[in-house]
């Protein structure tokens, strides 16, 4: 009733055009065909709509279908001559808005609509309307459905099931029934109503397992754009060596995320960053921090982010986030932050003017989606990033430990089939003094294919061979990474 009401008044404003940016033409006909019916007793306008493929209708009355004035400039030339009030509604007009002549067709429409009120609705995905042309636009931006109306969504399609499929009633979990109303946020009434009916008609039931079908399928249908990407396996902190406080931290902060009854009056946890060394598990600990929290975890690629285009970049960033809100409750991983953020040579206007649009929107945000950025360098981040407020807190993920490396071991054997008991776990761990989390996991690979090319079933002896031929990073950038080592010692929490 608000869509109609706010759309009501916009159309008694006397604005000869009125642009509304949608893929939802439907429920937009719809709103437009329920307000004629209800001013036919006061200020009366027939209703018309235009497509390129049926040309003009009307649409307020019952009338055996009648198509005419099919090409643009025909239409606009019969809108210009008609001498009655008309609201005529033209669907995927914008390629036709370049051309001087309609440009032309329809500042004449908007000069006569004084005496004439001829007024003319625009819907498309995208409008850009010619400059000597805005003096007489208005914008219209239709809402969203909101909890309930998705609820009467579902709730219809769930009568749609019963119906389709007499002597069948759909089963309801009723926690997931409302997950499910709480994930279709954000999307319009046509996908509403299109993933609502994929969920229950696959199997005529609602549970929790039709939830990550839906948020996939949300996900397709919000990110256009391609700079996020939706991550569809994510770790458990049980393929996570080690990072015990970090595991501890989460899980406190799991109810809060998740808006449970037993955490309201706790602030949701806003993100963290996470430094370390190369290899050490950052990445995989943001992808189970998605597990943790039980929400799709979605990836910003900044590279995707920059274009050459004055603004461009600015703009995939705004719906790159926007997206995520939208997606929320989720995770949203920026892998190398500094990357994206720190100084990119020339373009260092547009990475200010980046840096400014993500900070704005961490500052203002009220969806959930809980940040977790990785680093390699913070001393190329800017100031303002890392100051206090703007995560929850600072990890460090440093060297794992012999006891870590034992355990990152014995998982990296395990997810290959390989029996514990052969293998001499904490010699080897020893031995890999200084090796990350992938050093490590590479060491297991390469004995894999020495012992594959011998004939031979894997065994300490192929494992303590590729140890003592690799060199660590640890090794190779010492220098820098003691640097980095001693810096965090004071400046950030340890993982472990």
């Amino acid at each position: 009733m608000d869509g109609n009401h706010d759309l009501e008044l916009i159309l008694r404003s006397r604005t000869p055009i009125i642009i509304i940016e949608s893929r939802d033409e439907a429920r937009i006909l719809g709103l437009l065909q329920s307000i004629a019916i209800r001013r036919s007793t006061t200020s009366y306008m027939p209703l018309f709509r235009w497509t390129i493929t049926d040309g003009l209708q009307r649409l307020d009355i019952s009338l055996e279908p009648q198509s005419i004035n099919s090409e643009p400039t025909d239409v606009l030339k019969h809108i210009r001559a008609v001498s009655k009030p008309g609201l005529y509604v033209l669907l995927d007009f914008h390629p036709f808005l370049d051309d001087p002549v309609h440009v032309r067709l329809l500042k004449d429409i908007c000069i006569r609509y004084q005496d004439v009120e001829r007024q003319i609705v625009l819907v498309s995905h995208k409008v850009t309307v010619p400059t000597e042309l805005d003096v007489f636009c208005a914008r219209f931006d239709i809402a969203l459905p909101d909890e309930r109306e998705r609820a009467r969504i579902v709730k219809k399609t769930v009568d749609d099931y019963a119906r389709d499929n007499p002597g069948s009633k759909v089963q309801v979990d009723p926690k997931a029934h409302n997950l499910l109303i709480s994930n279709l946020a954000g999307l319009s009434y046509a996908d509403t109503a299109r993933l609502a009916r994929n969920a229950i008609y696959v199997d005529g039931a609602i549970t929790r397992s039709d939830l990550p079908h839906v948020m996939q399928a949300k996900y397709e249908l919000l990110n256009r754009g391609g700079a996020l990407q939706f991550e569809y396996d994510t770790a458990t902190f049980g393929d996570v060596g080690g990072l015990s406080r970090l595991k501890a931290w989460l899980t406190q902060r799991r109810p809060a995320f998740r808006g449970d009854e037993s955490a309201a009056h706790l602030d949701a946890p806003k993100g963290i960053l996470l430094l370390g060394i190369q290899g050490c598990g950052k990445s995989l600990a943001a992808k189970a921090t998605a597990a943790i929290f039980d929400v799709p975890l979605l990836r910003l690629d900044f590279g995707t982010i920059y274009d050459k285009y004055h603004g461009e970049t600015e703009r995939k960033l705004r719906e790159s986030l926007k997206t995520a809100d939208v997606m929320s409750p989720c995770v949203l991983w920026i892998d190398e932050i500094e990357k994206g953020i720190a100084g990119r040579g020339g373009e260092t206007g547009t990475t200010q003017r980046v840096l400014g649009t993500f900070l704005t929107w961490m500052a203002e945000k009220k969806s959930h989606v809980f940040i977790v950025a990785t680093a390699n360098d913070i001393s190329t981040l800017p100031p303002e990033l890392v100051r206090k407020g703007r995560f929850d807190e600072i990890f460090f993920v440093d060297l794992p430990t012999p006891e870590i490396r034992a355990s990152i071991l014995a998982i990296h054997l395990s997810s290959r089939d390989q029996p514990l008991g052969n293998f001499d776990i904490k010699g080897l761990a020893a031995a890999m003094e200084g090796f990350s989390g992938a050093e490590i996991e590479q060491a297991v690979v390469a004995a894999l294919y020495a012992a594959h090319a011998k004939k031979q079933p894997l065994n300490s002896g192929h494992i303590a061979l590729e140890i003592e031929q690799t060199k660590p990073l640890s090794v190779v950038l010492r220098e820098k990474i003691s640097v980095m080592r001693e810096w965090a010692a004071g400046r950030t929490v340890s993982c472990d």
